[in-house]
């Protein structure tokens, strides 16, 4: 495997599109061992996508393109600006605020960064934000998109880890809760240093707040009908993409009747784009695990880990912080892929939870998003905005260390992930 992973590092600084790296250097394992049938790579990478679970993705994806066409975004931003909008920080507070209202709507980080980049980015600056700072913040707020259901990491890491998709998204709430108010407290105090004023000056009236709240009910009632029907046992994960997608249909067409035609097919087609990106990732991503199976090298890096310590919260700490190393050169999506089969069963083989150690991982993960070289979302808000990566990094310290806080109390406090999935599901 060695010449797989140099093989893979190599193609990654060429500028290699993550996918073609992953199917290429996997391919050169089989060359290694000419006993092998070269038919190998084409079964695996098509037996990949067979799975019934993995019918939750396009059908995710596809409803998270039909509600961003159907009138959701703005009333959402319109109840993050009556929620947060008196807070120190003004629009950043406002943009934490909309990441968390929208993280069961878009279910991307790279998504939703982009978006309120091109929402709110320019009203930022124009309010004295620097573009560092605003950047940073359009950015590092997308961390709570993915843990929040329907999260496309979720059902990736359920899905090969044979872990409860029902319980993953439970799971997501309270992180997703805690990464805002760190988040938060890292812009109020920044804020509060550099003069940054609130958006709103005046409490909102109840009549206003009420209007708020009307219009983003239906986004914030999606993931709760999520887990409500996976919890009565009515859908099925694949089953419930699909009630997702029609969800989104009667919002679009017949709630708030803003989807038109032309929205149909722009949703749609946008949904090809990402659909097909990402299940050509997961299927080559099947002829690289090959040979990291057949090679045993699961048992190899357990074995590096358990030699260092084996106390389960030192080895999900020295696991994190590993992702974290993995992330700065490598999307999340691919490490979530990739890792799952090597960490999971070290730390089942612990007796640890898989559903608290999948939250860690997926936050952790997500992080790598955030951070150069490779960050796919710093580099859409910073190409939005203009803002150098330079920059970037040096305003984002502070909510890197927020993030990082959480991360660190998710690992030792496991009671947080896990008292709303054993709250639902027993």
């Amino acid at each position: 495997m060695l010449l797989v992973a140099i093989a893979f590092v190599i193609f990654l600084l060429m500028g290699m599109p993550v996918a073609f790296a992953i199917g290429i250097s996997g391919a050169l394992f089989f060359i290694q061992y000419p006993e092998l049938p070269f038919t190998i790579p084409v079964q695996v990478a098509v037996s990949q996508t067979q799975n019934f679970a993995l019918l939750a993705v396009p059908m995710f994806i596809l409803a998270g393109n039909l509600l961003n066409h159907a009138g959701i975004t703005d009333r959402l931003l319109t109840l993050a600006s009556v929620l947060t909008g008196r807070l120190k920080g003004g629009l950043a507070q406002v943009s934490l605020a909309l990441s968390a209202l929208m993280g069961g709507v878009s279910g991307s980080a790279i998504a939703d960064a982009a978006m309120q980049a091109r929402m709110l980015g320019e009203q930022m600056i124009a309010r004295g934000f620097t573009r560092g700072f605003t950047a940073g913040i359009l950015s590092f707020g997308a961390v709570l998109t993915p843990i929040i259901p329907p999260g496309i990491g979720m059902i990736l890491y359920g899905t090969i880890g044979q872990v409860s998709i029902g319980r993953l998204f439970a799971a997501g709430f309270v992180p997703a809760f805690l990464l805002w108010i760190a988040l938060s407290a890292a812009v109020w105090v920044t804020a509060k240093r550099r003069g940054y004023q609130p958006e709103r000056l005046v409490r909102p009236s109840l009549a206003e707040a009420s209007a708020a709240l009307r219009g983003g009910i239906w986004a914030l009632l999606f993931p709760v009908f999520l887990l409500v029907g996976l919890r009565m046992g009515v859908f099925t994960p694949s089953e419930i993409g699909a009630c997702a997608v029609v969800y989104a249909l009667v919002i679009g067409v017949l709630i708030h009747r803003q989807m038109k035609g032309r929205d149909f097919i722009e949703a749609l087609d946008g949904s090809l784009s990402d659909v097909g990106a990402v299940m050509f990732l997961i299927a080559l991503s099947a002829v690289f695990s090959y040979g990291i199976v057949l090679e045993r090298v699961p048992d190899t890096i357990s074995g590096w880990i358990l030699g260092a310590t084996e106390n389960l919260h030192g080895v999900m700490v020295l696991i994190v912080l590993f992702v974290l190393a993995a992330g700065f050169f490598i999307d999340a999506t691919v490490l979530i892929i990739m890792l799952t089969p090597i960490f999971l069963p070290l730390i089942r083989m612990l007796e640890g939870d898989p559903v608290h150690f999948g939250i860690v991982f997926i936050v952790a993960a997500t992080i790598g998003n955030f951070t150069p070289p490779v960050g796919a979302a710093m580099y859409a808000v910073c190409s939005i905005l203009r803002c150098h990566v330079g920059a970037y990094s040096r305003e984002s310290l502070p909510l890197m260390l927020a993030v990082g806080g959480v991360a660190l109390l998710l690992i030792f406090v496991p009671g947080l992930v896990l008292f709303l999935p054993r709250l639902l599901f027993g």
